[in-house]
């Protein structure tokens, strides 16, 4: 899974990405591309990286990212039943959940290797 994982991701991304600029145009292949990209994105985040310390901070931030990939699938699902903009609400909130945990839990991860090494 961790050999394919970043690519399933990265088609993933591309799938979102395609969609949401698609939907401009009110096409539902567009709301279909990106509902597969949200569910491989999603898959490869929830299935790949597990954390089993102990780290409160890093399991928190694990939960977001998780709470994050749900709402970019709600998000494709607003897509197709919504007569107005409100996916748009949706996707910025994963937005900001995706965003600061991948800046987050790297950081965090680092802190927590150097405090282990040094004790």
């Amino acid at each position: 899974m961790k050999k394919f994982g970043k690519y399933i991701m990265m088609l993933g991304g591309i799938l979102l990405l395609i969609g949401a600029v698609m939907h401009i145009g009110e096409s539902t292949i567009s709301s279909c591309l990106f509902l597969i990209g949200a569910i491989l994105y999603g898959y490869v985040q929830v299935m790949g990286d597990r954390y089993e310390g102990s780290n409160f901070i890093i399991r928190r931030l694990r939960r977001q990212q998780i709470f994050g990939a749900m709402l970019l699938v709600f998000t494709g699902v607003l897509m197709f039943f919504s007569r107005h903009n409100e996916w748009i609400v949706a996707l910025t909130v994963a937005t900001v959940f995706e965003l600061y945990t991948a800046y987050r839990i790297p950081a965090e991860l680092k802190k927590e290797e150097s405090n282990s090494s040094e004790g």
